[in-house]
């Protein structure tokens, strides 16, 4: 029995995973989207990919959930993109709709999937998701870390001019401005990045990922960024579907690991078949503590304002 993977959203990010998850043969994909016709013709543009590219994967498109049915993973980044003018309470509301609508769906039709939520304000999301579904906390994933060390580790090889493949990068906390990259736990082949560059340049990267992706939203002006979120979906996707068990940073739901009770941040976690099978506790500084809380804090005010319409 072949893996089935559901991607709610044929938008940019969404059309992206599919095409990620054919090209790596992990999955046949539904893509699910309310625009009629634009899910179904995407679809068939990919699968008609497939004699080039060289892989046998089943895609196909629709506007409802029921060809869903027994996914093994749902991706749902379906969601407004914040537009000029619009609080970011605005946008929390307005895709908190569209989480809750595809959930609900997810959920009747495959009970027994892991949800991947990409759609922003990304660990708000996650815990709308985790609340309206009702599957455990453990199949239930924001991406966000994956999305926010690649930045990280992107800019440190820029700035060296070494591998990307050397570089590791720990980014936790929420996905946003208030991120908390690791510099003491990340490191270019095991060399500590204290010993590579100076402080001054440290920060000057550590700035630039926290706002990675409002540099793009800044040149596209009429979009965000799109292909390394949905390589990042796509891996840990990968990592589930394949039992790989990749350590990667995850929006988790936290019952007071990091000191933090109820709520979803991102912390470094194992990915395997049954979702998140395994919470890393780090030993953080207190400056590293006290980051995490305030972040911790500022997915707090978010998830607040969707109390009120749960």
């Amino acid at each position: 029995m072949r893996k089935k993977v559901t991607v709610v959203g044929a938008g940019n990010v969404g059309a992206n995973c599919a095409v990620r998850i054919a090209d790596k043969e992990l999955a046949d994909v539904v893509l699910v989207d309310v625009v009629e016709g634009v899910p179904q013709g995407k679809g068939l543009d990919l699968l008609q990919s497939g004699p080039v590219q060289g892989y046998d994967v089943n895609i196909t498109g629709a506007n409802d959930y029921e060809p869903t049915a027994n996914s093994d993973i749902a991706i749902i980044t379906a969601g407004f993109p914040r537009k000029p003018g619009m609080s970011r309470d605005d946008l929390l509301l307005a895709n908190f709709e569209v989480v809750k609508t595809a959930t609900t769906q997810v959920a009747k039709y495959s009970p027994n999937c892991i949800i991947i939520v990409v759609t922003n304000p990304l660990d708000a999301m996650a815990q709308a998701a985790f609340l309206v579904s009702k599957f455990s906390k453990n199949r239930v994933i924001g991406m966000a870390g994956v999305l926010d060390s690649a930045r990280f580790r992107t800019f440190i090889a820029q700035e060296l001019n070494v591998s990307v493949e050397n570089v590791t990068g720990v980014v936790m906390g929420g996905h946003g401005d208030t991120m908390v990259p690791l510099v003491r736990l990340s490191n270019v082949a095991g060399i500590p990045l204290t010993e590579l560059m100076d402080q001054a340049t440290i920060d000057r990267i550590v700035d630039r990922t926290a706002n990675g992706g409002a540099e793009i939203v800044k040149y596209l002006k009429t979009g965000s960024a799109y292909y390394a979120p949905s390589a990042a979906a796509v891996e840990m996707a990968e990592s589930i579907l394949k039992d790989k068990k990749k350590v990667l940073p995850c929006a988790a739901y936290l019952e007071g690991e990091y000191g933090i009770n109820g709520l979803f941040v991102g912390v470094p976690v194992k990915l395997g078949a049954r979702g998140i099978e395994k919470i890393y506790q780090i030993k953080l500084t207190e400056d590293e503590t006290a980051k995490l809380q305030k972040s911790a804090a500022s997915v707090q005010e978010l998830v607040n304002v969707l109390a009120t319409r749960m």
